[in-house]
């Protein structure tokens, strides 16, 4: 079987990972951000054309304000530094989620460095950024309404945050919790799941392509026998 054409993650563990090396959430999440950075890496290595990132949800409202700033924080800070860089690499950068929530300086970076990638090919590292699947179903549903279009399941796929993205054949949950936590819930009904015990920032390159090797020798029926 060939490499896997998109690749999903939901990087759960962070805070736990900080409070646990320095009694400090923030600490977690900054740690996080380098391992962002290798896996996109793994993923270039391993032919990945797509690679999802859980990177915020919408139930993340619901932290801390002072945790949420610092995520905005660095997240604008990771695209001021990471733009050229991941320019130069041949990246491009998509957001899913509806981000009119963010403040506008975070709104204009995500902008500007969605315009500036587009031709890019190499990779599509797709950020889920205030994102829910089922706020996602729902908004589909009612655009395919709106667009007087048949309600179907191709219609409402065409609709989603993902439309002219393939489906992941990859899900990977790192943080050893085994839900979905209301993440591509559409779009991963054929999906292979890894859960991994390890919480985020303790993710590696080598743990990325074990389980690129272990999908390889999944067999995979679709339904069928």
């Amino acid at each position: 079987m060939n490499s896997p054409k998109h690749v999903a993650i939901i990087m759960d563990g962070n805070g736990r990972w900080g409070i646990k090396k320095k009694n400090s959430r923030n600490y977690g999440h900054s740690e996080g951000v380098k391992t962002v950075e290798k896996t996109i890496e793994a993923a270039i290595s391993n032919k990945v054309k797509y690679l999802t990132l859980y990177t915020f949800s919408t139930e993340n409202w619901k932290r801390p304000k002072r945790e949420i700033s610092f995520l905005i924080f660095l997240l604008e800070r990771y695209i001021d530094q990471k733009f050229d860089q991941l320019n130069k690499k041949n990246v491009k950068i998509k957001v899913i989620g509806n981000i009119n929530k963010f403040p506008n300086s975070l709104k204009d970076k995500l902008k500007t460095i969605q315009n500036h990638t587009k031709k890019n090919n190499l990779i599509q590292v797709n950020l889920a950024l205030n994102y829910g699947s089922k706020e996602e179903i729902i908004n589909s549903i009612k655009k395919t309404v709106n667009l007087s279009q048949s309600i179907n399941e191709r219609n409402i796929t065409k609709n989603l945050y993902t439309s002219n993205i393939p489906d992941p054949e990859i899900l990977i949950r790192t943080g050893n919790r085994f839900r979905l936590s209301n993440f591509l819930l559409w779009q991963s009904s054929y999906t292979e799941i890894f859960f991994v015990k390890k919480l985020w920032p303790d993710f590696k390159k080598n743990d990325f392509k074990k389980i690129i090797l272990k999908f390889k020798k999944t067999r995979r029926n679709f339904g069928a026998l």
